[in-house]
């Protein structure tokens, strides 16, 4: 049975061949992990889908789980609304929604994803948001310490 999950993992798939996937809300696929971290240059990515994350956005409790998975970067969702901040040495970010869709626990949903360009120790994010029918492009500069793993 081709369901839809399937169809957009084959959709992203046909744009980058490296897709990470990690189990939402209400997946009950066991071939999805809760969390999954993986090395891209030199950044630890953490990936989590985040209603795991009580309280819902809550910095301390997110900063938690980067902690826990030892990674720099922690990217996680579940609020549907973009967020990034810089936090004790790493970088947290909610991409939010690529089409704005509704939460029951965010209003005033604007569509957003965002693009991660990792070079060395640098990496920038940039935002894209759909605002008021205009799409506003921001980015996160992050620079690794040296010498930290």
């Amino acid at each position: 049975m081709h369901t839809m999950l399937n169809e957009v993992h084959d959709c992203l798939k046909s744009l980058c061949g490296d897709v990470h996937i990690t189990r939402g809300e209400y997946d009950d696929d066991s071939r999805y992990p809760e969390t999954k971290q993986l090395t891209i240059g030199a950044f630890k990515l953490g990936i989590c889908h985040g209603h795991q994350v009580i309280p819902w956005r809550d910095l301390d409790s997110l900063a938690m789980l980067q902690r826990q998975l030892d990674v720099d970067i922690l990217v996680t969702g579940h609020t549907h609304q973009f967020k990034a901040y810089k936090h004790e040495g790493g970088v947290v970010i909610n991409p939010g929604s690529a089409t704005g869709a509704y939460s029951s626990i965010t209003f005033n949903i604007n569509p957003s994803f965002v693009l991660m360009d990792i070079d060395g120790l640098r990496v920038v994010v940039y935002v894209y948001e759909l605002i008021d029918g205009e799409v506003k492009v921001d980015k996160i500069d992050f620079k690794k310490a040296q010498g930290s793993s």
